[in-house]
């Protein structure tokens, strides 16, 4: 069914850098980053702000060579921070910090970025996880991705980590969504009746100036403009690494499972974005607790029930990439969002008698802890 290079797996994701002990964000030092590139290479890289830092998983075959890739990478990352008294966190947006105390990495692409953005760029104080799915037929990969948005808001419900911003609880799953959508071109992606018609219209704003080249499209959903993949971008950053891996088997077996329909000549229907936006908005606001649109059934179904439905999808494909365990966990995951644990820690501190102030840094040790768990 498949290319070697077809379904293969890469990880991104980027952390905040905590100090160990107050929670509060921190600058990472030259020597810090000097330590993690000696150990990890290309697979480590600093951020647009100096407290993130960035890492990528090799290319794997199966989502168990990416969790060894990604717990070799999340445990040397802490393992050097701690040196610095530091430690990282893998969130969306922090729970307390403030944008405007923050500096942004010394490197021409990032200087060109604030820039070109302003103050827009100046508060993108927000992680994300980013997976990438081998894709070899370039005109598969726009057929892919003028279906495969429709999972995009479930993906994002399933992945809320960033209720808090500045110490304030925005009602909201996943924050770092609303923020990331200050810039231009992202969100859901447009259309494309295939591979020609999409690089025309990059090529577009590549003559007038506009962007240097397709890197600059921030789509929720993108064909890589590095790799042979179609990259996936909604997600927040997963505090758990298996969350994390959870994510990236179930966006694996979910493109296997639209190129198994193709190979059929069938497909997944295709929704307006206008109607699929209704869902991402849901599932930014609610995460998982509130369900989202069936639009087949024409009801809101709440979130258990989508998620035997997608299990029941995949279940041929997560058997054909070994994924079963990983993908089977979105059981959990549905009913457990990492939003609304850093909500009952908030809840509970309080509860204790911390003040507000120290219901926030309980917040971010528990981040601290989830970062470590099951490497």
């Amino acid at each position: 069914m498949q290319d070697d290079d077809d379904f293969t797996l890469g990880i991104e994701e980027e952390y905040l850098l905590v100090d160990a002990e107050t929670g509060a964000l921190a600058e990472a030092p030259d020597a810090l980053m000097a330590a993690c590139k000696a150990d990890l290479g290309d697979q480590v890289s600093p951020e647009y702000l100096r407290c993130q830092i960035e890492v990528g998983t090799p290319v794997s075959r199966n989502i168990a060579e990416a969790r060894d890739h990604l717990a070799r990478l999340r445990l040397s990352i802490a393992t050097h921070a701690a040196e610095f008294g530091m430690a990282p966190i893998s969130v969306a947006c922090h729970p307390f910090a403030d944008w405007r105390d923050q500096s942004h990495t010394d490197k021409d692409r990032y200087i060109q970025l604030s820039r070109e953005m302003g103050a827009v760029s100046r508060r993108m104080l927000i992680c994300g996880m980013h997976v990438h799915v081998g894709i070899t037929d370039k005109a598969l990969r726009i057929e892919l991705m003028n279906q495969m948005p429709y999972f995009l808001p479930h993906l994002l419900a399933l992945s809320v980590s960033s209720p808090f911003w500045q110490g304030v609880d925005t009602g909201l799953g996943s924050y770092r969504t609303t923020v990331f959508g200050n810039y231009p071109r992202t969100g859901l992606p447009p259309q494309f009746a295939g591979w020609g018609e999409y690089q025309r219209s990059v090529q577009a704003l590549v003559h007038l100036g506009i962007i240097q080249d397709a890197s600059k499209i921030w789509w929720d959903l993108r064909p890589s403009s590095h790799y042979p993949t179609l990259e996936t971008r909604i997600c927040d950053a997963c505090p758990r690494i298996r969350d994390a891996l959870t994510m990236a088997a179930t966006i694996q077996a979910t493109a296997r499972m639209l190129v198994r329909l193709h190979r059929k000549n069938l497909r997944w229907r295709q929704y307006d974005n206008f109607l699929l936006g209704e869902n991402r908005w849901r599932a930014l606001r609610y995460g998982v607790t509130e369900g989202l649109i069936d639009f087949g059934s024409r009801e809101i179904r709440p979130f258990a029930q989508l998620t035997e439905d997608w299990l029941a999808l995949i279940a041929e494909d997560a058997d054909a990439l070994d994924s079963q365990p990983a993908t089977a966990r979105l059981r959990d995951m549905a009913q457990d969002s990492a939003a609304d644990r850093q909500r009952a820690v908030m809840a509970s501190a309080l509860a204790a008698g911390a003040d507000h102030d120290q219901a926030m840094r309980a917040v971010v040790q528990h981040l601290i802890a989830e970062f470590r768990r099951d490497l």
